[in-house]
């Protein structure tokens, strides 16, 4: 059975809010500013999101563990209608349904974390201010060196919910967010970096402080990604407030 097309935001809210910080990237999507690029189905309560923005089609699907059924039922149901080759996002459990051997290159287990202790991040010390577009290139710069991998979307920048650090004239430390929305009061982290001469400095730690605050006067919600395997990060989430919500896979497909 093939999954039903979605194309009222209003039924995606109601079926993505029940878990809000498993499911922050959709509900964030939702928004103008990233609603052109997205496909939406649905099988039962399960939701599964193809995104095309940003040069190429990333498949989200996420589903608490105990309903990991439905959401396997969901992908079979979607895999004739995906793209030759994707990027996907897809909860412990159902990542299979996508496809095992040579044309399958996994990234390996992440970690969705959301913040649960508000008065953690509100007491580590902050650092940093506001960056805009003009700081652009020092960003790139930063990410070239510090997190050359990392998923950045320059026009995040406009939000105003991205937070730098400078040291000796030059930018050292990042935070940012890849989804923020304040009609759905929700964001996530993302692009966080610290320079390699200024590591374990406590500075990473302070813009993502910080970051926080300041989303705390909009969003109701803060969720991010991690990968499993990085113990420091997780560590760090952690002394900050933030707990694990869900685990999932990464990896293309095509």
């Amino acid at each position: 059975m093939l999954p039903v097309s979605v194309h009222d935001r209003s039924e995606l809210a109601a079926l993505l809010q029940r878990d809000p910080a498993l499911h922050a990237y959709e509900l964030g999507d939702l928004d103008d500013f990233f609603w052109p690029w997205t496909v939406w189905y649905r099988h039962r309560d399960s939701v599964a999101l193809l995104y095309h923005g940003n040069g190429q089609s990333t498949l989200l699907a996420f589903e608490r563990p105990e309903d990991v059924g439905t959401l396997r039922e969901l992908l079979d149901g979607l895999r004739p209608l995906l793209p030759r080759r994707f990027h996907a996002l897809v909860t412990e459990g159902a990542e299979d349904v996508l496809g095992t051997g040579p044309g399958v290159e996994p990234h390996g287990l992440h970690l969705r974390m959301a913040l649960a202790d508000r008065a953690r991040v509100l007491a580590a010390a902050p650092a940093g201010e506001p960056l805009t577009r003009a700081d652009l290139p020092d960003l790139l710069a930063l990410y070239g060196v510090a997190y050359p991998d990392n998923w950045f979307d320059s026009r995040m920048l406009d939000t105003g919910q991205y937070v730098g650090l400078r040291d000796e004239g030059g930018l050292v430390a990042a935070a940012g967010v890849h989804v923020w929305s304040p009609d759905y009061r929700i964001a996530v982290l993302g692009n966080v970096a610290a320079h390699p001469r200024v590591r374990g400095r406590g500075l990473g730690r302070a813009v993502v402080a910080t970051l926080c605050a300041r989303l705390l006067d909009t969003v109701d919600h803060i969720a991010l990604n991690v990968k499993a395997s990085n113990s420091a990060a997780v560590g760090l989430y952690t002394s900050l407030g933030f707990d694990t919500v869900g685990r999932f896979h990464e990896l293309t497909v095509g």
